[in-house]
């Protein structure tokens, strides 16, 4: 076997996509999420800190003998629900947002790396961010403040890395054409001021595809960036 692949919410969108091009040959891909879009698919809800802990054991599990050239875990597992100001959202909705947003690539980027800590063979750590990680988005308080503790995330635990230790990054895609993009345009600009920007992008074919954004992120694996780099795919 070639690579191990994680990929967290590889059932649509730009997950989807970073599993139909996974560049490794015989690579074995695992997608983590509830609903599955990988032959190979672990089950958990990752807004649930109860399902947190069976991620951090199936990584332990899958490691314990792991002898490949590379593994790597894809954290790309998101969600823009609830839009509009915190304080009218759902209580509840608004805590699961929270809780995948910002508390779950924490827990699973720190289980990926004990698991991975024995291993001599190519390692990586990549967290899907966006550029609401520096703009602050009226509306997105939720998404705005996950995608910003990720990127400060991966800048620590970057330089925590010893000099063959795992290789962390974060990384914006841009703005994609995914369900997502179609949630942001359906709301009311009310609830999010900014909304006449994004049916512009979409009206002139300023998105790009996930296929797109996938092909990115996998040509930054190779690269030899600084251990703890956040980048947007438009700068490159």
């Amino acid at each position: 076997m070639s690579a191990l692949v994680w990929i967290s919410g590889a059932s649509a969108g730009i997950g989807a996509a970073l599993a139909a091009t996974v560049p490794f040959p015989d690579a074995r891909v695992v997608d983590i999420s509830r609903r599955g879009g990988t032959p190979e698919h672990f089950k958990a809800d990752l807004a649930d800190p109860a399902d947190w802990s069976r991620v951090a054991e199936h990584f332990t599990d899958e490691l314990s003998t792991y002898d490949g050239d590379r593994v790597v875990f894809i954290h790309n597992a998101g969600t823009i629900t609830p839009i509009g100001p915190a304080a009218g959202a759902d209580p509840d909705d608004y805590t699961r947002a929270v809780l995948l947003n910002s508390a779950a690539p924490q827990v699973l980027g720190a289980a990926f790396l004990r698991a991975s800590a024995h291993l001599t063979c190519e390692r990586h750590l990549v967290m899907l961010s966006s550029g609401a990680a520096t703009t602050a988005y009226s509306g997105w308080s939720s998404y705005n403040a996950g995608k910003a503790a990720v990127e400060h995330w991966v800048r620590t635990v970057g330089q925590e890395q010893p000099t063959d230790g795992c290789r962390i990054l974060a990384v914006a895609p841009g703005v994609v054409d995914t369900a997502m993009q179609s949630e942001i345009r359906s709301t009311p600009e009310a609830d999010f001021p900014a909304v006449a920007r994004f049916h512009t992008l979409k009206a002139t074919g300023s998105l790009t595809t996930p296929e797109a954004a996938a092909t990115g992120i996998w040509s930054l694996l190779p690269r030899n960036l600084p251990n703890g780099t956040c980048t947007d795919l438009r700068t490159l």
